[in-house]
């Protein structure tokens, strides 16, 4: 089976811990926001398709902040799976799992995680040959009792997630400690009230305080 995901850079994702997941309504933000995030320790951020300013975020990054991984998540169409490849993002994401997304995704060679809350929804994830799979929505889907129940049947296939929605710096060393999850989505880490409020302070301490619970979960 080939995975849909470079493995080199799925490495480099389960060595940042987090992928911060962004909303940004305005692309002058994303530079800050992104150097930010950095200052705290954070690596890999998802920007998310939710407004018309992502794409020219993603770029402004490329540019300015190099140091990032910078992916791209609520991919819901073919025509998005092209633009997003254009732009040169690392790798894309999204909330389910649209056949169509997936082939063009693998066509245009864009490292791809869909996303998965069923063990159908894995089942088709692995005839498309992800070994990646988003989580979500993590806590109201059940959390990490309910991952471990409906992985537990491919565990010997090797997938492995990133679990996102309702994750945080209280919860979010259990999911680390599970050998499954190869990283967490943090949209916790900045919000869209504290970007749009452009409180960078507050989105590096937060970004400080879980890369902190990264590096102290992964010591034991």
């Amino acid at each position: 089976m080939n995975s849909a995901f470079d493995p080199k850079l799925a490495a480099r994702i389960e060595e940042a811990g987090i992928v911060a997941v962004l909303v940004i309504d305005d692309a002058k933000d994303a530079v800050p926001v992104a150097r930010a995030l950095l200052a705290g320790g954070v690596s890999a951020i998802e920007l998310t398709l939710r407004t018309p300013a992502a794409l020219d975020a993603l770029r402004a990054i490329k540019s300015e902040v190099p140091e990032l991984v910078v992916g791209v998540g609520t991919i819901l169409t073919v025509e998005q799976v092209k633009q997003v490849a254009e732009a040169g993002a690392a790798f894309g994401v999204a909330p389910g799992i649209n056949p169509r997304v997936l082939a063009a995704a693998r066509e245009t060679g864009l490292s791809f995680a869909p996303g998965i809350v069923t063990p159908s929804d894995i089942e088709q994830a692995i005839e498309h040959g992800c070994k990646l799979m988003k989580f979500f929505p993590a806590e109201p889907s059940g959390g990490l009792a309910y991952l471990k129940a409906i992985a537990a049947p491919y565990a010997h296939l090797g997938l492995r997630f990133v679990p996102l929605g309702g994750l945080n710096a209280k919860n979010m060393a259990s999911y680390l400690a599970d050998s499954a999850v190869t990283a967490l989505g943090g949209s916790w880490l900045a919000p869209r009230e504290l970007i749009k409020a452009r409180d960078w302070e507050k989105i590096t301490s937060l970004s400080t305080e879980a890369v902190e619970i990264i590096q102290s979960t992964r010591r034991k």
